[in-house]
């Protein structure tokens, strides 16, 4: 899906700047490989320009998809169900927007549904069509929580997500081992403390390994 997602779900209002070619993206790999004090033209370095645009093109692949096609698609064939329904442990593989290193970790999603439910693997979809894209924690939380919400319309939606951030685990600071946490409430998870507890219970002990 090629479409751009809505200004209100974190793509920018106004118009964007036209992409440089591949060959113009990779001239500037080769402008960091002399600024890193090496020569692109060594043997090693020959196929690093196209290697890394390639990697480039898989990282941030969440421009290109429009995380709102992803959930337009329901189903009302549920018995009445009307609990919580949550995916645990989702990859969050996402890029710094301030030192473009990796963050990662995992997302958990839950939504109640109001008579309506959607492909579980949609949740993980929306996921990645967010963390495929230069973020920060905090926007990419609430951009997740904020697109089930729109679409969906759901009694209540929570996303908690706890990640490594490698802009302060392998520079500045230097706290490997160091992990944030953020968390989005919406509806029943924000305004019904036994809802809140509930979910918060579904995810306990699910941080161990998250970054495997």
């Amino acid at each position: 899906m090629n479409a751009t997602p809505p200004a209100d779900n974190g793509a920018s209002a106004s118009a964007k700047p036209e992409r440089p070619t591949r060959d113009e993206a990779e001239a500037a790999v080769r402008t960091l490989l002399r600024w890193a004090c090496d020569d692109p033209a060594r043997e090693g370095l020959l196929d690093t320009p196209s290697r890394v645009v390639r990697s480039y093109e898989e990282f941030f692949a969440g421009y290109h998809i429009d995380p709102v096609a992803l959930l337009e698609r329901t189903f009302d064939e549920t018995d009445g169900y009307d609990e919580i329904v949550l995916l645990r442990g989702i990859r969050v593989e996402s890029y710094c927007e301030h030192h473009m290193v990796p963050i990662v970790g995992r997302a958990h999603v839950a939504y109640l549904p109001d008579r309506r439910v959607v492909g579980i693997s949609k949740l993980a979809r929306v996921v990645e069509a967010y963390c495929k894209r230069l973020q920060i924690q905090e926007k990419l939380t609430a951009q997740i929580a904020n697109t089930i919400n729109d679409v969906l319309q759901p009694r209540g939606v929570a996303v908690v997500i706890e990640a490594s951030h490698q802009c302060m685990t392998t520079r500045g600071v230097h706290q490997p081992g160091v992990s944030m946490v953020t968390s989005r409430m919406l509806g029943a998870f924000r305004d019904d403390p036994a809802t809140r507890r509930e979910f918060l219970a579904m995810i306990q002990g699910t941080s161990q390994g998250a970054f495997d």
